[in-house]
């Protein structure tokens, strides 16, 4: 199925490097929380700006995006087909008449078969955010994310200490030089199954929840997801002590306490589904996703990931397909991952295992543990092919861009790609269009499209009208696709934009994805606007 994504509103960009067109100021600690389609927060607090979540006025992530237009196929997960007027001269018409865009040229793309590093997926490491200071192996061991327990076993009933806050500020400033993510996890305990060590009331959880929020929102750009935590054994949300799992409103009021604490670009993720069906209902609706309500911020994560027929009670043994599917579907949109605890050949074994991470669209496991499971896929042969399939993996199939424009004249853009991975990006980011050569970098937002809708074994088709500058220097110029972080304070950093699955095209210093060469010439064919400024979008 193609999904069509395309561009329907006028965007005007800079001309300068490093995120031009982008916006979402930083702010101190408990800055206001991002809504919906609101950008992500900067690199040091308060959300701001309208970048993040699909573009300026985009409404992509709030269950189809609007952008005006006839063509562009059906919609797939819930994004409205569309087209504007992208492919209106893509196939190349008439070059010299006024008002048409420079005819488009086909370009095709092979795929490589490497490993790629990509933000927010693969396997984890697990480590201690509060006490490491140095993550810097986590990248050069060919991962981006690690798992970290925050314990507060010492706090069940007083206030958490400055000096746990402070280290758990510098612990995320440690995963931010190191340029990856963590998954966190706060807990009281350490377990053990059954008879855990305690949990605290239900007052103490929601204070030092209202404790931890301005870190939180601090430094949310480095936090790929929060799971719900506290609660139980390990934070996993059985075996507790002090009744918090006997009135499903308290487990409601703390889950829902965490995702206030956040901003609303972030999701938690929660341990049991039966949970989360029982709060929220059934799984989430294309229109539902995205739309920054309670149940559209909350994953699921699997901690005993198939150890047994219902991997260890995580799904109730009267319907174990059932909340798979339920599961399946709500992981269309929503945060999926976890780790084994043990093996159990019918399931571990590679190619059960697999089938089962595509069908929940699992976007990131443990390596750590359990070691038996994950030893036994590399001796198996799929380690490999894990690796390359947990999360998203974009692949261009195809791309319609003339090879020559002149300065002020307007063309089309059409891009086709296919989500070879197992899961969608789980949060939002935005998608800009570069031209780069003769000294200048001009960038233009894509301002309906939301590449968390890239749902996976999907292709989706990015259409545009873009127009140059009259003053554009004539010359060759890279045409790229950019996905940096939607946090302000990373997109300069390459290491957290988003690299397609191509030998070659990355721009390991800039983190876009390079298209081919467009030379820009006065004498090229067609009439040009001798007014206009700025690289953009057009209607």
């Amino acid at each position: 199925m193609v999904l069509a994504l395309g561009v329907g509103c006028g965007s005007d960009a800079s001309s300068s490097g490093g995120g031009s067109g982008a916006s979402g100021g930083a702010g101190g600690e408990g800055g206001g929380a991002a809504s919906g389609g609101s950008a992500a927060s900067g690199g040091d607090g308060a959300s701001g700006g309208n970048a993040g979540a699909g573009g300026s006025g985009a409404t992509a992530g709030q269950g189809g995006a609007a952008a005006a237009g006839g063509q562009g196929g059906t919609a797939a997960q819930g994004g409205a087909a569309q087209g504007g007027s992208a492919g209106a001269a893509a196939s190349g018409g008439s070059a010299g008449s006024p008002g048409e865009d420079a005819p488009g040229v086909e370009h095709t793309y092979t795929a490589s078969d490497a490993v790629i590093l990509n933000p927010e997926r693969g396997f984890y490491r697990f480590d201690n955010v509060v006490t490491q200071d140095d993550f810097s192996y986590v990248r050069a061991g060919g991962e981006t994310l690690v798992f970290s327990y925050v314990r507060l076993d010492n706090w069940r009933s007083q206030d958490l200490p400055s000096s746990l806050l402070n280290a758990l500020r510098a612990g995320f400033d440690h995963a931010r030089d190191a340029g990856v993510k963590v998954v966190l996890r706060f807990a009281y305990n350490d377990g053990p199954y059954p008879a855990s060590d305690p949990d605290a009331s239900k007052s103490w959880v929601l204070k030092h929840i209202g404790q931890l929020s301005p870190v939180l929102r601090g430094h949310s750009d480095v936090i790929a997801v929060v799971q719900a935590g506290f609660i139980g054994a390990w934070g996993e949300w059985h075996t507790a002590t002090n009744g918090l799992l006997d009135d499903p409103q308290d487990r409601r009021d703390i889950l829902e306490a965490l995702l206030d604490a956040m901003p609303a670009d972030r999701a938690a993720q929660i341990r049991l589904p039966a949970y989360k069906r029982e709060m929220y209902g059934e799984a989430l609706s294309p229109s539902d996703a995205f739309s920054g309500s309670y149940a559209a911020r909350v994953g699921h994560h699997n901690d005993c990931f198939l150890a047994s027929d219902t991997d260890l009670g995580t799904y109730p043994s009267n319907d174990i397909e059932g909340y798979k599917d339920y599961v399946a579907q709500d992981t269309l949109y929503l945060p999926m991952g976890g780790e084994t605890c043990d093996v159990f050949p019918a399931r571990t074994a590679c190619a059960p295992a697999m089938a089962e991470m595509e069908r929940l669209h699992f976007s990131y496991i443990n390596q750590d543990y359990n070691t038996d499971v994950v030893d036994g896929w590399t001796d198996g042969g799929c380690r490999e092919e894990i690796e390359r399939s947990l999360g998203y993996r974009l692949v261009v199939e195809r791309a319609l861009f003339p090879d020559g424009v002149k300065p002020g004249r307007s063309f089309s853009l059409q891009v086709t790609l296919t989500n070879q991975g197992w899961a969608a990006m789980y949060n939002a980011r935005p998608v800009f269009v570069v031209l780069e050569g003769q000294g200048a970098r001009y960038t233009v937002q894509l301002p309906a499209v939301d590449p968390r809708r890239w749902a996976a074994a999907q292709s989706s088709s990015l259409q545009a009208r873009l127009r140059l500058p009259a003053a554009a220097a004539e010359g060759s110029y890279r045409l790229a696709i950019w996905l940096p972080d939607a946090a302000e304070g990373l997109r300069s950093r390459a290491e957290y934009s988003v690299q397609f699955a191509h030998a070659g095209m990355f721009d390991a210093a800039r983190g876009d994805n390079g298209l081919g060469s467009v030379s820009v010439d006065a004498a090229a064919p067609g009439s040009a606007d001798s007014s206009a400024t700025t690289f953009r979008v057009l209607p």
